[in-house]
């Protein structure tokens, strides 16, 4: 296997609480900004994959020297030349207006759907909800995303489906819930699988060319797209199945990044 790229998660996987590069949920560690220098001086290409928008992407790409970032949960593919010029792909799955998919779900009232009908069990995700969305709509709270999307698709919104993007390790006077989790209302067939494999397909890399690593549900579906996959800080308690080529890494944030790393390196 020659690995050419790695697929990583920002928030819980590069980035630990407050959303640095050098913290862990214990405290400091300088082992994830060491992992990601490791990889580049072996010409691995770091690929950022996040549900962050491709504005909130840029600045985190330059900082790690990706070259390239999936933005909104697969929607957006953003690819930076050497004079970090940028190309953007879409992909809106089942969504083929011609206003953006966040425009069409704001239209349609999908959005205002889910949150009256899991009322104190969901909410958007403020403020990051109202930051230059353009394919998807960003809620938290707890809840089952299956029978949410039957739900949509019952009441007219069978182009659209809701997606887990992992715990969100605070509360929130709004909701009524065990626990917060990040979820994505999104076109179907977007997800960071899809948007992986549609880099990957222009880039021309095979399966075992490259691995991914991550936090949550969302980003082991990108083992369905690479070679490995890594799930660092244990196993979300949504992945119910895995698949073979998924290994789980206990340590969290950038101490699991750095593990991964080795595992794939050495």
């Amino acid at each position: 296997m020659t690995l050419r790229a790695v697929y990583a998660d920002l928030d819980g996987t590069l980035l630990g609480p407050g959303g640095s590069l050098y913290t862990i949920p214990s405290g400091l560690s300088e082992r994830g900004a060491e992992a990601v220098g490791r990889l580049l001086r072996a010409g691995v290409e770091l690929v950022l994959v996040s549900g962050r928008t491709r504005e909130q992407m840029r600045e985190a790409g330059r900082i790690l020297f990706a070259k390239a970032a999936i933005a909104e949960l697969g929607a957006l593919i953003v690819e930076r030349d050497e004079a970090f010029a940028e190309t953007v792909v879409t992909n809106y799955g089942a969504y083929t207006g011609h206003a953006t998919p966040f425009e069409a779900m704001a239209h349609s009232g999908a959005g205002g759907f889910l949150l009256e009908r899991y009322r104190g069990r969901l909410e958007p995700h403020t403020p990051w909800a109202f930051q230059d969305r353009e394919a998807t709509m960003l809620m938290r709270g707890h809840l089952d995303p299956a029978q949410a999307t039957v739900a949509l698709a019952d009441n007219g919104y069978n182009w659209l489906g809701l997606l887990d993007n992992g715990v969100i390790r605070r509360t929130y006077e709004g909701l009524d819930v065990e626990e917060v989790r990040a979820y994505h209302l999104v076109p179907r067939g977007v997800n960071k699988m899809s948007g992986v494999a549609m880099h990957m397909q222009r880039r021309g890399w095979k399966r075992d060319d490259a691995a991914a690593v991550g936090d949550s549900l969302s980003d082991a579906q990108m083992a369905a797209a690479v070679g490995r996959t890594f799930i660092v800080g244990g196993r979300d308690p949504a992945l119910v199945d895995s698949p073979d080529n998924l290994e789980i890494v206990e340590e969290p944030a950038g101490d699991g990044f750095a593990r991964a790393v080795e595992a794939l390196l050495n």
